[in-house]
C-alpha cells in the first residue's frame, strides 16, 4: 500500500482576491473548478505546472468574516530556483511576514493570514 500527496485544502474569505495572490506571488494557475449545485461552495484547485500536488481553495456562501487560523502553526512551503528574485518581489508586494536568515528563508503570509514558507532549490 503505498500513499502519495494528493492536495491541501485551505478556506478563503474572497476567492477572486485568493486567486489572483497566488497566480501574482507563487505563479500558480486554477486548473479545476467545482461548484456546488446549490452554490453553496466554490473549490478551486491551483498547480504549479509541474508537480501533481494541487492546493485546494475552498470558498462559502455566506462567510463574512475572517476565519480564525488560532495560532496558525500549520504552513505550506515551496521551493523557488531564484530565491533572490523571488524574495525582491515579495518584498515589492509587501506580503513577506517573517524571515529567519540563519536558515535561508522567509514566510509570505496570503490575504486570508495563512502562512508560505519559501525555501531555496539548493542548499
Amino acid at each position: 500500500m503505498k500513499f502519495t500527496f494528493a492536495h491541501n485544502e485551505m478556506h478563503v474569505l474572497d476567492l477572486d482576491r485568493s486567486l489572483k495572490f497566488y497566480k501574482e506571488a507563487l505563479g500558480l494557475e486554477e486548473v479545476r473548478r467545482r461548484d456546488a449545485k446549490d452554490a453553496s461552495f466554490i473549490l478551486a484547485f491551483l498547480s504549479d505546472g509541474t508537480s501533481e500536488h494541487r492546493l485546494e481553495l475552498t470558498w462559502m456562501r455566506g462567510r463574512d468574516k475572517p476565519y480564525d487560523l488560532g495560532e496558525n502553526e500549520m504552513h505550506l512551503a515551496f521551493r523557488v530556483d531564484d530565491f533572490a528574485a523571488a524574495h525582491a518581489w515579495h518584498k515589492e508586494m509587501g506580503c513577506i511576514c517573517y524571515e529567519n536568515e540563519d536558515m535561508g528563508i522567509y514566510f509570505i503570509e496570503d490575504p486570508d493570514g495563512y502562512w508560505l514558507e519559501i525555501l531555496p532549490t539548493k542548499r
